[in-house]
């Protein structure tokens, strides 16, 4: 196989972020196909014993096991890394493995983490309950306090974790100040961007090290497959990462690979559309009296913040009931908007956190984190928006709101 015309880096860094989207990291074979081909192989052939040994050592270019390279799961790392502007990507099974795999490849016992308190559920598991089996001290902040960023830097301290937009609380972290604090002090930063994507805000560009995904959100954007990503310097993939993902193995599969490389192609127009379709359906609820946190709404604190490092704020938000009862009421009445504990999907999906997604987080845990029982996740889709607002408007009336 070969790339096709134009596909060394310095072709791809000329190119707008949307023709990245669709031809950076095109490889093709002999038969010059246009749609990218798809390996479904665990391993390769070799012309000779010379040839195997010479790629083993790192002394030749080539395939080896797909454990390392495949063709394909290879042409999502070059399209993604493009798309961020990273020197390098490497793509795993699904989002917390990319989670896990940066804070696991880069803390050893006696490092100490700060983490942002509002987060996905599994990410504050890690945080909370495997890092201190490994001798890795954790401290959870509220990610919006510029300050506490900094009172919580200890001697030992070598990572800042957080998302932003936060999983499900919308907490906007600046981006500038906090990459910029812990470059200060040799700290290296890792943002969960999956809210978002490269299509509506690039942290590396604001001074992040590490960016990190779930693409299985928006990147594949259909609902089909798991898949995580991670972006830095090709130093840090490496040096760092690659030992650990070499020998622990969380590999993302090439038929899944494929998949998000399609995804890819459309992932620029769904984001907007959704983020469109999102702040309609968002002003409707607001109108309607319902509590609503979005960072496209002038009513989100952080409205400005967020509108300085984001294209646009992204298909997701939050919305608030009386209570648990009310809230589980409102899915029970929907009847276009699915329930669902996913997000980034083209359908519109809604889920109560605090018995999914953030339930094994427990109820002192939720609270710190600021996960209601009356709080509801939305993703909006791109369904027409007066269909998803007829569909709130009868739910909500439905239940007495």
């Amino acid at each position: 196989m070969k790339k096709s015309t134009g596909q060394d880096r310095t072709a791809t860094a000329a190119w707008r972020p949307q023709t990245r989207a669709v031809r950076a990291g095109t490889w093709r074979s002999e038969h010059g196909e246009t749609s990218e081909a798809l390996f479904l192989t665990s391993g390769y052939t070799y012309d000779s014993a010379q040839i195997v040994a010479d790629r083993f050592a790192g002394e030749a270019e080539g395939m080896v096991y797909s454990r390392m390279q495949n063709p394909t799961t290879q042409m999502l790392e070059e399209r993604i890394a493009a798309l961020e502007g990273a020197e390098a990507c490497r793509v795993q099974a699904t989002g917390m493995a990319a989670m896990s795999a940066a804070i696991l490849s880069h803390l050893s016992a006696g490092d100490h983490i700060v983490a942002g308190k509002a987060a996905f559920g599994s990410c504050r598991w890690i945080v909370d309950s495997l890092l201190p089996r490994f001798g890795i001290e954790g401290t959870t902040i509220d990610a919006r306090d510029n300050r506490a960023w900094e009172e919580a830097i200890r001697p030992n301290t070598k990572m800042f974790f957080f998302e932003t937009p936060a999983n499900p609380t919308m907490d906007v972290v600046d981006l500038r100040h906090v990459c910029a604090l812990a470059r200060a002090h040799g700290i290296t930063t890792l943002v969960d961007n999956a809210f978002a994507t490269p299509a509506l805000q690039r942290p590396l560009e604001l001074g992040a090290d590490i960016v990190a995904y779930s693409a299985t959100k928006l990147m594949d954007g259909q609902g089909r497959v798991l898949a995580g990503a991670l972006c830095a310097s090709e130093p840090w993939i490496t040096d760092v990462l690659m030992p650990f993902q070499r020998n622990t193995g969380p590999i993302l599969a090439p038929f899944n690979a494929w998949v998000v490389l399609k995804g890819l192609e459309t992932l620029d127009l769904r984001a907007r559309r959704q983020s469109d379709n999102a702040l309609e359906v968002a002003r409707f609820l607001e109108g309607r009296g319902v509590e609503v946190l979005y960072p496209g709404l002038p009513s989100h604190p952080q409205h400005e913040l967020a509108m300085s490092q984001m294209v646009a704020a992204g298909p997701i938000f939050s919305l608030f009931m009386a209570d648990r009862a009310q809230a589980m009421a409102l899915l029970d009445a929907l009847e276009l908007i699915d329930i669902s504990n996913n997000i980034g999907d083209s359908k519109s999906l809604m889920c109560h956190p605090a018995t999914t997604t953030h339930h094994n987080m427990g109820a002192e845990g939720r609270a710190e984190a600021g996960v209601t029982d009356g709080m509801l996740r939305l993703n909006v889709g791109l369904e027409d928006p007066l269909d998803l607002i007829e569909d709130l408007d009868q739910a909500l009336g439905r239940i007495g709101r």
